[in-house]
């Protein structure tokens, strides 16, 4: 109910705004922008003019000033007074646009009166940028591309019928491009853009605008053409050369530049450009560029664009030109041209087959009275100061063997460039290898030459060379431009190449449009911001430049003028950290793709191998909580790493704790996996832990370095662990322990072996010596009876003893004594396996039972033997029946 009589009461409150008003349409206007369609938003209201209050401002109310004032598009919305403070009133505290209006008037706003009453201030003004009705689509830039007019609801294109030089110079007037240089070539329509705007704009050349020149409606509603109409604007399209205050031939090179004629720095003049210069002007061809003071204006400042013309350009605009870092140039200083006058004469070509004879290199200010058609260029090095030399003759670009190829060498092609000094002379084709002829070898140029097929060489097109060994260079000119930042595409520092090193760009007084041209170069939208707001960055590099002021019509920053370039340009804290609208994401911590290993960090230890563990995860570094954390997930780490075994898993944020996200918790390895995003753990970025239980860990070896796989895959890491890590301490001492418990083994079996050897002898000896002393005693019991009578023992009358193994001995079955009969084998049987006794006391007499019984009882009888005791042979004791 509330909500309904709130919008009950704005909608009354628009109607009475309408009624008060008279049904007329609010008048607007965008003031102290760079032109009509954008700047601050006022309201004309009782005659006075007052701004509107940013409360609540979006695109959509954007786009509606823009169609009520025939801006085309809104691209730009900007609050907090953008465009400066207004002055007067603020009539106006909010609007609620569709975006479909035709006017403010028909959106939902506020009641017209002066807000300042009610404490508001001008800090918070709305601002609009509008797209204008005009744009230049599909070319290098802003400043050149197909004609195409708003319609209020899309972008059409012009047709090229009847389309005038004079309209085109309009639309560069109107866009701050310059000058129109060209209608060029018609662009067809795309099948699928079927519509074309139904009218002819005859411009007569006066007109502020495209919007007031006069139009003339295409008969019957269709335009005849055979395509789009196509405009080139460019700032350097006035050019003139001024002596004693008439324009002539000859004399000081000016530039009309923002409506001011200005005179040009002779920085990196040279007679390729004079040559252009005098070509356009319908003045022959250029003779000389002689230096020498110049009259100049104190108040004038002198322009230090830099252009890099091959000498065939028919226009100055046509060539190459960088602004940026642009020297100090004294007034002294300005270039100048002598032309030939004749604009059929032609320079008589230059004599190329002999090299230049020694102290006759030709300088850049008096050049000789001869035209050259062989070019030169650097191909395939990221910019014209950068590349694989070639050069153009009889039609085709060739390339230079790198035989003998040095810094000297170097030197006269970055010369003949107007790139600055060499900073490297590379070979074997580093820059890739190029095709067609080889037209040069063994250059061996001294450094001072004006040209580098003046050089003394084997000749034209004499070599032994193939493309692998092309020649290049770098030279200090060489330029390159990127973003730096951790966890971000097209947004951080901005950083500039120059002069063979990386460094910072400062940022004063960096402007939207300067922004704006640095994130199309680098490839991040149309647009962007400054970040004023960042910490100062950590480190030292050079601060290359400064004052940078890009125009619409430059298409690169090496086109913006800017100060000097000088190693320290500002303080640290003038540094530019930029965000474009392509802002996004680092899927990866590098800019290309990117490896497990390279989403994973140790920081805060005291070697690479040690730290604080952290990961990349959603564009930012995290950390891991210290729940569930062990040697396994250590292990995991630096294995993963490189960096050998786990020592140690440190926990409660032992190396410091960290900072933004952490990104694991109660993580669980086995410790065999290849990386730590195998592990088990908690959902990304869900955890109950704060950096104060931040994990860490310390590995056993240096990091080592694997080859780079794509993302997504796992490398195994073959690093070898230290020499004193705690792992190799344990096996080493484990293993010397296994080594004596084996060699005690060892000895000891040996020992037994020995011990068995002796008793199996001593065993031996024992049982020959019984068998000896029963043979004697049966020889003398057989000498006591008569020597006829023979005494046969009848089985049936003994008793059988026991039998007394000998221990130690083999059976009686697996000796090799011969076989006793049956018939005596009752009687006492020896073999040198044992023995068995059998006795029986009838067949004995007291005398031979007592001598057999002191035999067995080991008692002393005959002093030529021994004592033996049965006991000692470890048999069991005899008994007799």
């Amino acid at each position: 109910m509330a909500l309904g009589r709130h919008l009950s009461l704005r909608g009354l409150c628009v109607l009475l705004l309408g009624t008060l008003v008279g049904g007329q349409a609010l008048e607007l206007r965008l003031k102290d922008g760079a032109h009509r369609c954008e700047g601050r938003v006022e309201v004309k209201h009782q005659g006075e003019w007052g701004t509107v209050y940013a409360h609540g401002w979006r695109l959509k109310d954007a786009s509606v000033v823009c169609r009520q004032l025939g801006c085309g598009a809104a691209i730009g919305f900007p609050g907090g007074a953008y465009f400066g403070p207004g002055l007067g009133p603020i009539w106006l505290f909010y609007t609620s646009c569709e975006g479909t209006e035709s006017t403010v008037s028909d959106c939902e706003h506020s009641n017209i009166k002066d807000y300042r009453n009610d404490s508001y201030s001008h800090d918070d003004d709305a601002g609009v940028v509008c797209s204008g009705f005009v744009r230049l689509a599909g070319g290098d830039g802003p400043c050149s591309g197909r004609v195409e007019v708003h319609s209020g609801e899309a972008w059409i294109p012009v047709s090229d019928g009847n389309f005038t030089l004079a309209t085109a110079q309009i639309i560069c007037a109107e866009l701050g491009c310059g000058k129109a240089v060209s209608v060029l070539g018609h662009e067809l329509f795309r099948e699928s853009s079927a519509q074309v705007w139904a009218e002819e704009f005859r411009c007569e050349g006066e007109e502020p605008e495209l919007s007031v020149c006069p139009r003339v409606p295409c008969p019957g509603g269709t335009c005849h053409h055979s395509g789009a109409a196509q405009v080139v604007c460019s700032a350097y399209s006035e050019v003139r050369l001024m002596t004693n205050g008439s324009s002539q031939c000859e004399g000081q090179v000016e530039m009309k530049i923002s409506g001011r004629w200005r005179a040009l720095c002779a920085s990196h003049w040279s007679l390729a450009n004079a040559n252009v210069i005098c070509r356009q002007l319908g003045c022959g061809v250029a003779i000389s560029t002689p230096g020498g003071p110049h009259l100049v204006e104190e108040d004038d400042q002198i322009l230090t664009a830099r252009f890099h013309c091959s000498g065939a350009e028919s226009f100055l605009w046509s060539c190459p030109v960088t602004a940026l870092g642009g020297p100090d140039c004294s007034h002294g200083n300005t270039a100048s041209v002598i032309c030939s006058g004749n604009q059929i004469q032609v320079l008589p070509q230059c004599n190329d087959s002999l090299s230049q004879p020694a102290g006759s290199a030709a300088s850049e200010e008096s050049a000789p009275y001869c035209s050259d058609s062989r070019q030169i260029r650097l191909v395939d090095g990221g910019g014209r100061c950068s590349g694989r030399v070639e050069i153009l003759d009889q039609g085709s670009w060739g390339t230079i063997c790198d035989d003998r190829w040095d810094l000297d060498d170097a030197r006269v092609v970055c010369r003949q460039l107007g790139c600055g000094e060499a900073l490297d002379a590379t070979i074997s084709s580093s820059f890739g290898r190029g095709s067609g002829p080889i037209w040069l070898d063994e250059v061996n140029c001294r450094g001072e030459e004006s040209q580098v097929w003046r050089c003394p060489t084997w000749g034209w097109q004499q070599h032994n060379c193939d493309h692998q060994e092309d020649a290049g260079v770098i030279c200090s000119e060489f330029l390159a431009l990127r973003m730096v930042s951790e966890d971000q595409q097209c947004a951080g520092w901005l950083e500039v190449f120059y002069n063979g090193t990386w460094g910072s760009v400062c940022r004063s007084p960096m402007e939207d449009i300067t922004v704006s041209v640095i994130c199309r170069q680098l490839g991040c939208g149309d647009s962007g911001s400054l970040n004023t707001s960042v910490g100062l960055r950590e480190g030292s590099r050079p601060r290359w430049v400064d004052l940078i002021q890009c125009r619409k019509m430059d298409t690169s920053l090496w086109q913006c003028p800017s100060g000097p370039w000088k190693y320290s340009s500002c303080s640290p804290k003038e540094e530019a950290y930029i965000s474009c609208e392509g802002r996004r994401p680092k899927s990866c911590p590098t800019a290309a793709a990117c490896t497990d290993r390279e989403k994973l960090r140790l920081r805060g230890g005291d070697s690479e191998c040690s730290g604080r563990v952290e990961v990349w995860h959603n564009g930012s570094w995290g950390t891991v909580c210290d729940d569930s954390w062990s040697l396994a997930e250590a292990e995991v780490v630096c294995q993963q790493l490189g960096c050998g075994q786990a020592l140690e898993a440190v926990r409660s944020a032992a190396f410091g704790p960290g900072n933004g996200s952490i990104w694991l918790d109660e993580v669980q390895c086995g410790g065999r996996e290849s990386s730590l995003w195998d592990c088990a753990a908690e959902p990304w970025g869900q955890s109950d832990c704060k950096h104060e239980e931040d994990a860490g860990v310390r590995c056993s070896g240096v990091r080592t370095t694997l080859p780079t796989t794509t993302a997504g895959t796992r490398t195994t890491s073959n690093s070898l662990p230290g020499i004193f890590s705690l792992p190799g301490v344990l096996c080493l001492i484990l293993g010397s322990l296994l080594f004596l418990v084996l060699v005690i083994l060892v000895t000891q079996l040996l020992r037994w072996r020995a011990e068995r050897r002796a008793l199996s002898s001593y065993e031996d000896a024992l049982a020959e010596a019984v068998y000896e002393e029963l043979d004697y005693l049966l020889t003398q019991k057989e000498g006591l009876g008569s020597p006829d009578q023979t005494t046969e023992v009848p089985d049936e009358n003994y008793d059988d003893a026991e039998e007394v193994p000998v221990p130690g001995t083999p059976s009686p079955s697996q000796g090799n004594e011969e076989e006793v009969p049956p018939e005596k084998e009752d009687g006492v049987r020896s073999s040198q396996t044992g023995s068995c006794l059998n006795f029986s006391r009838e067949a004995a007499d007291p005398g031979e039972e007592e001598e057999s019984f002191w035999l067995l009882q080991g008692k002393k009888g005959d002093a030529g033997y021994d004592d033996v005791e049965l006991s000692a042979l470890g048999t069991s004791p005899m008994t007799f029946s």
